[in-house]
């Protein structure tokens, strides 16, 4: 399974991307499974989680200012520790 990639980009980067113009999604606290049936690349504005991959791919914890990379079938567990609000691409 490929492993959860995160980094912290230069804004000229993410606007490169097209980042700022993606849809927001937005969580409260909360602990929750998800799978990624489709790839996802993820830019955090607020907030903090730990995404916990079941199998072999390691836990990250992912903050505001991140990018992060979600591979298509990873199957997670999401702590939202303090109120998320993301960008988001699927595909």
């Amino acid at each position: 399974m490929e492993e959860i990639q995160v980094e912290r980009p230069e804004r000229a980067k993410l606007e490169e991307m097209g980042v700022f113009s993606w849809p927001i999604w937005e969580s409260e606290p909360k602990t929750f499974d998800w799978s990624y049936g489709e790839p996802e690349v993820c830019y955090l504005l607020e907030g903090r989680a730990h995404v916990e991959p079941k199998g072999e791919a390691k836990p990250v914890d992912i903050a505001a200012g991140d990018l992060v990379r979600f591979p298509q079938g990873m199957d997670c567990t999401w702590a939202v520790t303090e109120a998320v609000r993301k960008h988001y691409r699927l595909g």
